[in-house]
């Protein structure tokens, strides 16, 4: 199990801390090594019955969604630079294939900062266990069996119905 604490430490920070050493070859190895993309630093958030939130509305929406269908939401709280939010990914991917009856969302907690504060998430990723907008349950950290477990009875919970 694995999650991410506060904020990354940046590539200008370590750049920082170079030149105020005075090692210029290290700082020049530095940047060769950091040269990336974007896409390189990005989870592929999508895949699976999971739906991408971007935006307040769009939370509103999918959430006013899965109540009206009787549907518990899963709310994925991640971050495109946490190795955890990384791996665990594709599993919850492949969970939401599992259990359509449930729905499962991600937010990027990088780009949605309200919703961070809002829910009140300390660490990524943080999974949400909702029914009528209303948190059932928690779970922090990329622990797979856990969120197996979780989602299983939930789903159990759902389908008795």
């Amino acid at each position: 199990m694995g999650c991410c604490m506060g904020k990354k430490h940046t590539d200008l920070d370590e750049k920082k801390e170079h030149t105020d050493l005075g090692e210029r070859q290290e700082h020049t190895d530095l940047d060769k090594r950091n040269e990336h993309t974007d896409d390189q630093e990005m989870i592929d958030f999508k895949g699976g019955n999971v739906h991408v939130i971007t935006s307040k509305e769009n939370w509103d929406q999918k959430t006013a969604e899965a109540d009206k269908d009787g549907k518990i939401v899963v709310a994925n709280f991640s971050a495109p630079w946490c190795g955890p939010c990384r791996s665990i990914s594709p599993a919850y991917a492949e969970m939401s294939e599992t259990y359509p009856q449930l729905m499962f969302l991600t937010v990027n907690v990088k780009e949605l900062m309200d919703f961070k504060s809002s829910w009140d998430i300390q660490t990524t990723p943080t999974f949400l266990f909702l029914k009528n907008g209303q948190q059932m349950d928690k779970l922090v950290g990329a622990n797979k069996p856990e969120l197996g477990k979780k989602l299983a009875a939930l789903a159990d919970g759902v389908s008795a119905k």
